[in-house]
């Protein structure tokens, strides 16, 4: 009788432990992406598989815009640009004549960004420097904790990623250590990235401009000065992740061409590596766009996924859903 308790318990955590494995990616279907995401998982931390990966080099890095949260129908950071310039614009009345502030202003924002990269750069130290680490976390904090989408009214931080929420957290789980590797600014992202995503700021890599030391009232602070420092986009990603990491990660998740060199970083290592694209298909929950698309353009880096078997998650077919609202 008492073997048959203990076979009895030990039948019972097994079933547990089983159930415990299936409901780590929940808001996931169970399509292809979830099983190899739980697959990879495992081959990499069970100890004596010729694939185990020691938790010192189970790195992870996920992209953020369009991988983490939404980007449409602009990437949000220009949106806190944009209120950012109306808010400092009493301070700077050249801007009423000066491009691109001026169309800003006259909240015409498809002229405003017509200039591209150096114009949205341009703004994006306009905005920033002068200040210190300190005084801008605190305007961040603020626009973050108020601000809102212009489609779904609700805060930014709400159009985070269900799926990927649980992604991260099922990967930490597992001992990996996370990190953002966004070609958003870094500054911008350190603020809130550990409340919403459970990231520190000292797991964020992002674009930077460049900073300075001096003494104001006697006592030491840091300055940020109208220079750029880094765009961690594209190329620039692998050369971040080496530069602010120091190990090339295991697995990398993004949604763009933007990530399609951290993604070859990451596969060209040796032992198991995992890449991952989101795919926007979902125009009724969220957007559906990929090639043609202005904002977080998924074509070059698409069909390198397909030639080389990465996993590409469709938002449509594999999320059963994508926000965490939508549990309400």
């Amino acid at each position: 009788m008492k073997k048959l308790a203990l076979r009895c318990i030990f039948v019972f955590l097994l079933a547990a432990n089983t159930a415990l494995a299936a409901d780590a990616l929940p808001s996931w279907n169970d399509t292809a992406p979830k099983k190899a995401i739980i697959a990879f998982v495992e081959e990499v931390t069970k100890e004596g598989s010729p694939d185990f990966v020691p938790q010192s080099e189970r790195i992870a890095t996920f992209d953020n815009d369009g991988t983490l949260w939404a980007e449409q129908p602009i990437y949000f950071q220009y949106t806190f640009i944009f209120d950012r310039i109306r808010a400092l614009a009493p301070q700077h009345p050249e801007w009423k004549s000066e491009e691109p502030f001026a169309s800003v202003l006259k909240d015409d924002l498809k002229d405003a960004l017509s200039g591209g990269d150096k114009t949205v750069l341009g703004m994006f130290m306009a905005t920033q420097s002068g200040m210190t680490p300190d005084e801008f976390g605190k305007v961040v904090t603020d626009w973050i904790t108020t601000a809102r989408h212009p489609r779904t009214r609700r805060l930014y931080t709400e159009m985070a990623y269900q799926p990927m929420l649980e992604l991260l957290a099922y990967l930490r789980a597992n001992a990996f250590k996370t990190f953002i590797v966004s070609g958003g600014g870094v500054d911008f992202m350190r603020p809130w990235s550990e409340k919403v995503y459970g990231i520190p700021p000292e797991q964020v890599v992002g674009s930077s401009i460049k900073t300075k030391f001096e003494f104001r009232g006697g006592k030491p602070v840091l300055i940020y000065v109208p220079e750029l420092d880094f765009i961690d986009n594209s190329d620039g990603k692998p050369i971040g992740i080496q530069s602010r990491i120091g190990r090339r990660p295991i697995a990398s998740f993004g949604n763009s061409d933007g990530d399609l060199q951290m993604m070859q970083w990451t596969s060209a290592g040796s032992g198991p590596r995992f890449c991952l694209y989101v795919h926007h298909t979902d125009a009724k929950r969220e957007w559906a766009y990929d090639r043609e698309s202005v904002v977080g353009r998924l074509d070059k880096g698409l069909d390198e996924a397909l030639v080389k078997g990465w996993t590409v998650v469709s938002m449509k077919d594999d999320w059963k859903i994508v926000y965490p609202f939508e549990k309400e």
